[in-house]
């Protein structure tokens, strides 16, 4: 195809894992969905109003993460690294099927997501795949943090982090990445969420993190990281974030042209940046491309294409 359409999974995906702040654990199944569906969640184990449409509007809650909620309360937990995954695989439409009320954690990052993506397959649909092209300076701050989007002809993510403590100063701190299928695999998407010890009691005392190990998460203690394989990459904390903030903004239903800059950020903040940039529609405008090598993103090439 010459145009640059909509991408869906091929065939299902079907994993298990632990809940990162419930501890309990959780089945999941990925399944192909029809063009303009985009991505949805169902809670199975309710009997209706089960459906939770992955979009801004719908997020209640973002603190430790992004928690989805529809209009009957149905909700769902720690979405945003599948929507990483989906985003870094351009994958537009897929209903994810799951058991409890929290996302899988895996390994902390999106890197089993995106094995498991690829090894089932994407399957290239036939209506054109949209984009958000920003028009217009967005920002939003709270308490010294940032989050802002501006025109740019790609899409660039510019984070800096800034956690006074000794052991994450000694990484780096700050990047900049430009956004597409190769570069998020490679420098984005095995970078794992992370946790200090100091922080335990409030986890504890809020019921949060109880599915939290050493085998899904970073550990920072007063003086050195606790895992004993240490760091992925030396930049792993501040590219976490670049994942976080990476699948908070595909809860803008497409894809964005334009550039990201996060400074200490989280998934409080990427949300007020979408709903501030939607409150105005001279902010973006949606747009798509007759001929792939117009679109200002790469795009990966698909073998297999609906007809």
């Amino acid at each position: 195809m010459s145009k640059k359409n909509q991408k869906t999974i091929r065939e299902n995906i079907e994993l298990k894992g632990i809940g990162l702040h419930s501890g309990v654990e959780v089945s999941l199944i990925i399944k192909p969905s029809k063009v303009n569906t985009g991505i949805r969640f169902k809670r199975v184990d309710l009997k209706e109003n089960n459906i939770i449409k992955a979009d801004f509007k719908n997020v209640v809650d973002p603190v430790l993460c992004t928690k989805l909620e529809n209009t009957n309360g149905a909700s769902i937990s720690t979405v945003e690294h599948l929507m990483a995954a989906f985003y870094g695989e351009g994958i537009d439409n897929a209903l994810v099927e799951c058991n409890a009320p929290e996302l899988p954690i895996m390994d902390g990052s999106a890197s089993p997501f995106v094995f498991l993506i690829q090894s089932a397959g994407v399957r290239e649909q036939t209506a054109p795949r949209e984009y958000i092209r920003i028009t217009s300076i967005v920002e939003v701050e709270h308490e010294g943090k940032l989050a802002r989007l501006e025109p740019f002809n790609g899409f660039r993510i510019s984070f800096s982090i800034d956690f006074d403590h000794p052991v994450v100063d000694l990484g780096e701190c700050k990047t900049v990445v430009d956004i597409d299928e190769a570069s998020f695999i490679r420098e984005v998407s095995r970078a794992r969420t992370f946790g200090f010890m100091r922080d335990l009691d409030y986890l504890k005392a809020n019921n949060l993190a109880r599915g939290g190990s050493m085998a899904n998460a970073i550990v920072v203690g007063e003086d050195r990281i606790l895992n004993d394989d240490g760091l992925r990459q030396n930049d792993e904390f501040v590219k976490h974030k670049v994942l976080d903030a990476l699948g908070d903004l595909y809860l803008a239903g497409r894809p964005i042209i334009g550039h990201y800059s996060g400074n200490r950020s989280g998934h409080a903040l990427n949300n007020k940046l979408l709903r501030r940039l939607f409150s105005d529609p001279s902010n973006c405008e949606v747009v798509t491309f007759d001929r792939v090598e117009d679109c200002p993103i790469p795009v990966q090439p698909v073998a297999e294409t609906d007809v």
